[in-house]
């Protein structure tokens, strides 16, 4: 049975040239801000990938099948649409089935960019290990997705609201190359450290290319996960955002959010506490990370052809 993809013509024509593409989430358009700021972004994201030599294909759910680029007038009625699917592994399918409007994550992203030929994909920042997972073994299926699917992400690191650490040791449990760029510390999200050293370091796109080919010629399972730091005039300091961090968690727990209303209401706080700082600083890791993911397609683009 053929695969339920429909391609953009420019990432078509792209992936048969063998020329360089790169996957985008589409969540941070439906559940990351609001209209038309979800679109102005989306586009911009789209014009960095592009301006760095690379086709990019923002990957959405629509009408019983999975769209690898979106056109014009398709992303404007995404951005626009208020009940999308948040869409993951375990939900993927039905989604489908039901031919309902699914905005993907992390992990559905990658297995719509691995289904599509597509080997790097940027995103803002991966799920994790959320605090107090002792307890609730609230574990984003993003960690399992980069054990499993062979996608390299490229990500300003874990979202700080997460448990830094425990989400290193889980994705070091399944054999997750976690590799900072540039630097020898790994990001978290509006901040260029966690205080927590990363595993692997590159200093190149080309380094991480090569590293992406070998686990392939190696036959090992699962993707990479490329933490790159967002740009120093743009991040919020990791003693001046802990702070804010948990003065919102405190009030999650005092008004009794839990689950999947958390991280949400966490994001939205820390908005309100950093007058808009938080989302200027998302925006601008979003850009920085869709220039390095189209600079390490087209290092693995250009190997293959050699």
């Amino acid at each position: 049975m053929t695969l339920p993809l429909i391609f953009a013509p420019d990432v078509r024509a792209a992936l048969d040239a063998r020329q360089p593409v790169v996957a985008l989430e589409s969540t941070i358009i439906t559940h990351g801000m609001p209209y038309p700021q979800n679109l102005q972004t989306a586009q911009a994201v789209e014009a960095e990938v592009r301006a760095a030599g690379a086709t990019p294909a923002t990957i959405a759910l629509l009408d019983g099948a999975i769209h690898i680029g979106l056109e014009a007038d398709i992303l404007e009625r995404l951005a626009q649409t208020s009940d999308a699917m948040k869409v993951s592994r375990a939900d993927l399918a039905v989604c489908l089935a039901k031919r309902a409007t699914g905005a993907t994550t992390v992990a559905a992203t990658m297995i719509c960019a691995h289904l599509a030929g597509i080997s790097v994909f940027a995103t803002g920042g991966i799920g994790g290990v959320h605090r107090g997972a002792e307890d609730s073994f609230d574990i984003s299926a993003d960690l399992l997705e980069l054990g499993a699917t062979p996608v390299s992400v490229v990500a300003a690191g874990a979202k700080a609201i997460l448990d830094i650490p425990k989400t290193l040791e889980v994705l070091e449990t399944h054999g997750v190359p976690v590799i900072a760029y540039g630097q020898d510390d790994f990001p978290a999200f509006w901040s260029r450290s966690s205080g927590l050293s990363a595993p692997l370091r590159a200093d190149s796109a080309a380094e991480i290319a090569a590293a992406h080919l070998m686990r392939a010629r190696l036959g090992l399972p699962g993707g990479q996960l490329i933490a790159n730091p967002i740009p120093p005039e743009a991040e919020i300091a990791r003693e001046e955002i802990v702070p804010v961090i948990e003065a919102a968690l405190r009030e999650a727990s005092a008004q009794g959010i839990a689950a999947k209303s958390v991280t949400p209401f966490l994001l939205s706080r820390i908005f309100e506490l950093t007058e808009g700082r938080s989302l200027d600083a998302n925006i601008a890791l979003v850009l920085n990370n869709a220039r390095l993911g189209a600079q390490i397609a087209r290092e693995i683009a250009q190997s293959k052809a050699g």
